[in-house]
This record gives structure tokens, C-alpha cells and sequence, in this order.
């Protein structure tokens, strides 16, 4: 809601992204609504594993360069596995993090697809 606020855009615009660690793949990055909670048993099914959790926090800077509230699915240390909800698919455009806390980058989801190499699957709750 603060990120809406902010920037001025719709919530169902704003994305945020999520870092977990499957049990067989290692880490991997959600993409979800920002009202959304994140199904890490949907997330496990679309990621090929059998469990996911959510990294501690303090992982999250070593793992991908990024602080809490500033992180992107695009431009991590490493070239993790992305997973975008499907509900991005029906915004015209989305707003993503820009890889620091309080910058934004307006995106079309599909463009955001190729340029991550995600995968698209239903990741929250309905």
C-alpha cells in the first residue's frame, strides 16, 4: 500500500518480490501482487520441489544484492529461478522493484517474463 501510495499507481499494479528456498532447486524468487500472500505449496508445485520457505532476512543482501523493500526479480547476484503470479498477466503494466527501496520500474508483465525467464503459475491464495 506504501509503494502505491508513493509512486501514485493502483495497488493492483504494484508487485513484490519474494525469495524462498525450494528443498530441490535451492533459491527462487516469487513475483506477487503487493496485497497478495505468497501459497509456498503452489510455489513448491510450479518450482518442481517438494517444500519452499521463505529465506531469513538476513540472507537476503549476500543472496541477490538487495536490501528488504528494494528487491527485484531482475539483476540479482545470481540468475535464480523467477516464478510470476498469473494475476500479473491482467495488468496492462506492472510495477516492480528497481533494486532500491523506493524506486520502481513500470513494466509490461510479459515483458518482465522474458527478461527474467520466469515462469507463469498461480502463487497466491484465491
Amino acid at each position: 500500500m506504501h509503494v502505491a501510495e508513493t509512486a501514485g499507481l493502483n495497488i493492483d499494479m504494484i508487485f513484490k518480490t519474494l525469495v524462498a528456498r525450494g528443498d530441490k532447486t535451492g533459491i527462487i524468487m516469487a513475483v506477487i501482487g503487493g496485497g497478495e500472500e505468497l501459497d509456498l505449496k503452489a510455489l513448491a508445485r510450479a518450482s518442481g520441489n517438494k517444500s519452499v520457505e521463505m529465506i531469513a532476512l538476513k540472507e537476503l543482501l549476500p543472496l541477490t544484492g538487495y536490501v528488504r523493500g528494494g528487491c527485484s526479480p531482475l539483476g540479482a547476484k545470481k540468475n535464480y529461478p523467477v516464478f510470476v503470479d498469473s494475476r500479473a498477466l491482467s495488468q496492462e503494466k506492472i510495477s516492480i522493484s528497481a533494486g532500491q527501496r523506493g524506486m520502481q520500474i513500470v513494466i509490461k508483465p510479459q515483458d518482465l517474463i522474458v527478461a527474467a525467464n520466469a515462469t507463469v503459475a498461480d502463487l497466491t491464495a484465491k
